[in-house]
């Protein structure tokens, strides 16, 4: 899901400036040190076996974006069933993501991605970054949700970013709640609104594109000037805008924010008949994240092996409660609370891939000199 982000809102030169200075920095590994060091091994580093069958390279490394959980559990269980210890590397956003591999791509920073989002994959694809593999474990499900075209990248998951609402908040202060993006504008709902920058946050970059679906390319700037107007803040990141910002889940002033339409099964009473928020569905975009063979990898069957594993269905299970997203398998189960709280909107506001891939950067540069000037 959305992810820890830096904290500086800034334009899209402002973004690839930080990220080129990060990219010049030597990337840190995963801070779990409970997996046992890997053996030594023949001195192999493209990931086939010894003689004895078993992987020359121990290890494969994962880079993935600051939300990527798996549990110490599945981490033994990976290793149990393939051979290879896992390393975790987390690189920021799944924006800064891209941006990062982009520039690293002639020196990968590990074996797979994880995290990559349908709103940036077309960047990725485009500059050579991933290698062709496509898993035989994927899903009918998965299989619908693969960028058009493409053969290097698997779905993994799938949610819809939408505006959540305190709904206590609300019957607090005798306040409506707001149903669509129009209403954000009204007077009656000044600055009580946070969302998160598109040039530096995958939520923020799928709501830009909701308000691009709805409002179209003539007129999404217009509707965010109106949003400006009334008083709304930009975070860098989707946690600050949702653990800080938000009165449904920090200590903030603002009962609107960005988030997901599963968010709400997540604030569900102790009782379990209620949730003290909601999603306004009207405001929905869909979001897939993909996992992927880095091209240039050390480790490239490691890699595969690691694609294969997060579609099983024990990875599978894990990803609503870990990363309140949907999972891609057709076989895996999801929380009871989902069916309650966290339903998966019926008309999820949609933009072509390809227009995307052809605009992504001019709508983000037009976005940045408007709101943030």
């Amino acid at each position: 899901m959305g992810t820890t982000r830096t904290r500086n809102i800034a334009a899209v030169a402002s973004t690839f400036a930080l990220v080129m200075a990060l990219a010049a920095c030597a990337p840190g590994s995963d801070s779990d040190k409970n997996a046992a060091e890997s053996p030594t091994t023949s001195a192999s580093s493209d990931g086939t076996a010894d003689s004895q069958g078993e992987p020359a390279n121990k290890t494969v490394r994962l880079v993935a974006h600051d939300s990527f959980v798996i549990s110490d559990e599945l981490k033994a269980q990976f290793t149990k069933d393939t051979g290879y210890e896992l390393e975790i590397v987390t690189n920021g956003d799944g924006g800064a993501l891209v941006n990062k591999l982009v520039l690293t791509k002639d020196a990968p920073l590990g074996d797979a991605v994880f995290g990559v989002d349908n709103t940036f994959a077309s960047r990725g694809i485009a500059e050579g970054v991933f290698a062709p593999y496509t898993s035989d474990k994927q899903s009918t499900t998965g299989t619908s949700l693969a960028v058009p075209g493409d053969t290097s990248l698997n779905a993994i998951d799938y949610g819809d970013v939408c505006l959540n609402l305190d709904t206590a908040w609300f019957t607090e202060h005798k306040l409506a709640e707001p149903q669509t993006f129009e209403d954000l504008t009204k007077p009656e709902y000044k600055d009580l609104t946070v969302v998160t920058n598109p040039a530096t946050s995958s939520p923020g970059l799928s709501m830009l594109l909701g308000t691009i679906g709805a409002f179209g390319a003539d007129g999404y700037l217009n509707y965010w000037q109106e949003l400006k107007d009334n008083g709304v803040k930009i975070d860098d990141g989707w946690e600050d805008a949702y653990y800080v910002d938000f009165t449904g889940a920090g200590e903030g002033d603002r009962p609107i924010a960005l988030s997901y339409a599963s968010s709400p099964a997540f604030t569900v009473s102790d009782d379990g008949k209620s949730t003290t928020t909601s999603a306004m569905l009207d405001t929905c975009f869909r979001q897939t994240e993909y996992a992927g063979v880095l091209a240039g990898a050390k480790n490239p069957e490691g890699a595969k092996a690691l694609i294969d594993f997060l579609l099983g269905v024990d990875f599978q299970n894990s990803i609503a409660d870990a990363m309140y997203m949907y999972p891609v398998s057709d076989e895996a189960t999801l929380p009871s609370d989902w069916a309650n709280f966290a339903p998966l909107p019926t008309k999820p506001i949609a933009v072509a891939p390809a227009d995307i891939a052809d605009n992504r950067d001019a709508w983000l540069k037009d976005w940045s000199a408007k709101i943030i000037g």
